[in-house]
């Protein structure tokens, strides 16, 4: 799928969201070319005038909750936000991974069983999963396949290898021996942990991605290097003598 039709099937999803190229980028060369490697998709907000003193408020707060692991939430309950990550030529950008999550209105939140059913029904048995335990406070799930598209077993030796972040906000790792691989991370209520307060998922095409992610470096290093071949052979024809 294509960045633009990306674009337009997230925001069919929720009228309310808004989308805007994303800043974050894959650690290639990309020799001066503008690529769009991705773009994120939020609920609309209300434009607020801040003032000096608001804004230092709110970067204190922030730094506050970084150094003490607090959670800020990027949702609000009943809202949802993508991440979807793309990868190409200019123009050519196609996408390698989704992540999504999802905040349950308050009063209405299903069940981890019933979430943990729901996942089990869209994409079969998973291949792993984790309980809540202290430091990691969500139950994980995870559907991971090879490249022949099987689920990938506690003895495969690919078993750890072919993994995957669910967060919107965490990257993920591209392997060329490893297929599609979902990974879902559902957080418990704090005061009821049989109840969910959010969902995340994210899907990402291993193989796919980093077969994509290595030839667009290849490809953009192959247009620069026919380019500085063409300004020489122009400089050769137009330049000047020099005077000596």
């Amino acid at each position: 799928m294509g960045y633009d039709e990306a674009v337009q099937l997230v925001l069919c999803s929720h009228e309310l969201l808004v989308v805007t190229e994303s800043r974050r980028g894959f650690d290639i060369q990309t020799y001066g070319q503008k690529l769009r490697q991705g773009f994120e998709a939020n609920f609309a907000r209300e434009r607020v005038q801040k003032n000096p003193q608001d804004i230092m408020r709110e970067m204190q707060d922030a730094a506050m909750a970084r150094s003490t692991n607090r959670v800020v939430r990027e949702a609000k309950a009943g809202e949802s936000r993508w991440y979807v990550a793309t990868m190409g030529l200019p123009g050519q950008e196609k996408v390698i991974s989704v992540a999504r999550e999802e905040w349950f209105e308050a009063g209405r939140q299903p069940t981890i069983a019933g979430v943990e059913q729901a996942l089990t029904a869209k994409y079969g048995p998973p291949t792993r999963k984790m309980p809540a335990r202290p430091g990691v406070p969500h139950h994980q799930l995870y559907w991971a396949h090879d490249l022949r598209h099987r689920p990938i077993t506690e003895s495969s030796p690919l078993f750890h290898l072919c993994s995957a972040v669910a967060s919107p906000d965490a990257g993920n790792h591209f392997s060329p021996d490893c297929g599609i691989v979902v990974a879902a991370a559902v957080r418990p209520l704090r005061d009821n942990p049989d109840l969910a307060e959010y969902l995340q998922v994210a899907v990402v095409d291993q193989a796919g991605g980093y077969q994509a992610i290595t030839e667009t470096e290849r490809a953009l290093g192959q247009l620069d290097a026919q380019r500085r071949r063409q300004e020489v052979e122009q400089a050769s024809k137009n330049a000047s003598a020099p005077t000596l």
